[in-house]
């Protein structure tokens, strides 16, 4: 139980900041229904966003994970100085060909109209990658305490600039027009701050993390880099993939759905509300995963290893149906709260749960992954991902022009659900870990009846104060009957250990 309780500690640390980052910029971005009365507004900015993940797999091109699978193989010094030597060129050769071919890419995109939104993308892609190899250093050398500050604090800066610029200056402006604040306001800007106050937020974090990439040799160890390369470069299909499963419906969605392109542009704001409801649920999974990647490493030379990785997935896909449960019982809040200013921002709400649950397939799939990592199989990986990508272009292509909203929905739920399946069966081939799948399928089946019951109940008695209440009760239920159930697993850990031994 040692090793899931130092986990659990790790993961609170991660996930604090994670959490904390998320949920601020959660908030900012769920205030855009407050900011701007149509959907269709923020169809621009869905684009960048959805550019970003893809990009940001090229620039970093792996070496994250390199680091961490040598970095008690190798000389440490002389592996970050090699990794982010070769991460500082290439980022500086791919920013300088990303803004010759600007006025193409915007082309391509459909962002003719706000080419400058790719100009402080660019900026974002190249502080954030900077800051790969610290973090992973922090991460590595297990200082979650400054990971957690540097992360909050550039997200605080974001959210601050935001708030000023979209939430105060406007109507601040309004009524004094004569303010020389009027000269750091630009009007036209418009949405486009989110972008400019992502940009300071990840300048801000690369600063903050000076200590750790000050003090790097600019040399490259040939021997070390070619090793580190071979192992990373398959995760670069494996990161593409991702974000083709992850991010292709909103990239594509406008394109090939059949409307008039203003109602198109209206469905893939309204869409791009609705998986940010959705990834809640990916809040926990990314928390996770900052503390488990470098424990699964660590942890692989152990007696028990594998027993100790069945009982965290184990513990891990309990916290995702309970986040699952708490956003299908809260809907109906959810959308009151979302609709306050325009109705048009409440469509479509129930895709949310199919776009929930099929994160759980993904946050289940990123858990099972470790064995191609740990194995050296990446290649393994790479053919999952791209199997789950090639099925994600045909539903998406198929589907959405059909069922919209649930079409989209759909293609991301049948990608995770067969990547998950495939690096089961794949895993156990070749890296079999004990999970416990007959418990793991009886939490899935149970919380979905929980929520389909409370969808029904509702549906019969709609005041929200019934759907708030008895949504209340299914969560206390949930964590009653998992606890029972638990009770020999959980009572080792500290302060939640207590409670559950009293049951």
């Amino acid at each position: 139980m040692s090793g899931v309780k130092k986990l659990a500690g790790q993961t609170l640390w991660y996930g604090l900041p994670t959490i904390a980052s998320r949920f601020l910029g959660y908030i900012m971005n769920m205030a855009l229904p407050f900011l701007f009365a149509q959907p269709s507004v923020t169809a621009d900015l869905t684009q960048v966003y959805a550019l970003i993940p893809f990009l940001n797999i090229l620039f970093t091109y792996g070496v994250e994970t390199a680091y961490f699978r040598y970095s008690g193989e190798l000389d440490r010094p002389s592996l970050f100085s090699t990794l982010f030597t070769s991460l500082l060129a290439s980022t500086v050769l791919f920013s300088v060909l990303l803004y010759t071919t600007t006025p193409f890419i915007a082309g391509v995109t459909g962002l003719n109209a706000h080419p400058e939104y790719l100009n402080w993308m660019l900026g974002i892609l190249f502080f954030d990658t900077l800051a790969t190899l610290p973090f992973a250093r922090l991460r590595q050398e297990n200082r979650p305490k400054k990971y957690a500050v540097v992360r909050i604090a550039g997200i605080a800066i974001n959210i601050l600039f935001v708030f000023i610029f979209l939430g105060i200056l406007p109507s601040y402006i309004q009524k004094h027009p004569g303010s020389y604040l009027h000269n750091f306001y630009n009007e036209q800007t418009g949405i486009g701050y989110y972008l400019i106050g992502n940009f300071f937020g990840s300048l801000l974090t690369f600063l903050l993390l000076a200590k750790e990439w000050t003090g790097f040799r600019f040399k490259i160890d040939t021997s070390i880099w070619r090793t580190a390369m071979k192992y990373s470069y398959p995760l670069i299909i494996v990161g593409l993939g991702g974000m083709i499963n992850d991010m292709l419906s909103r990239l594509v969605y406008q394109h090939i759905v059949d409307l008039p392109h203003e109602q198109a542009q209206h469905e893939l704001g309204v869409f791009a509300n609705l998986y940010r409801i959705a990834v809640l649920i990916t809040i926990m999974i990314q928390a996770f995963r900052m503390a488990a990647e470098p424990f699964f490493f660590n942890r692989a030379g152990a007696a028990d290893a594998k027993q100790t990785y069945a009982r965290i997935m184990n513990f891990f896909v309990i916290a995702c149906c309970l986040i699952f449960l708490l956003i299908g019982v809260y809907l109906d809040g959810l959308k009151w709260i979302i609709t306050l200013k325009s109705k048009a921002w409440g469509e479509g709400m129930e895709v949310v749960l199919l776009l929930a649950l099929g994160n759980i397939f993904l946050g289940i799939y990123y858990n099972m992954s470790i064995w191609y990592k740990l194995t050296n199989k990446n290649l393994y990986g790479a053919a999952v991902t791209i199997g789950g990508a090639v099925l994600t272009i045909v539903l998406n292509i198929l589907l959405i022009p059909a069922f919209h909203y649930w079409g989209a929905a759909a293609a991301t739920f049948c990608c995770y659900l067969f990547m998950m399946g495939a690096s089961y069966v794949l895993g156990q081939k070749h890296y079999p870990v004990p999970y416990d799948v007959k418990k793991i399928t009886s939490y899935l089946l149970f919380v979905v009846l929980l929520v389909v019951f409370h969808r029904f109940l509702v549906s019969t008695y709609e005041p929200l104060w019934f759907s708030l209440t008895s949504g209340t009760a299914f969560v206390l239920f949930f964590i009653f009957v998992t606890a029972k159930k638990e009770k020999q697993e959980l009572k080792n850990l500290p302060v939640l250990g207590k409670w559950v031994a009293s049951l």
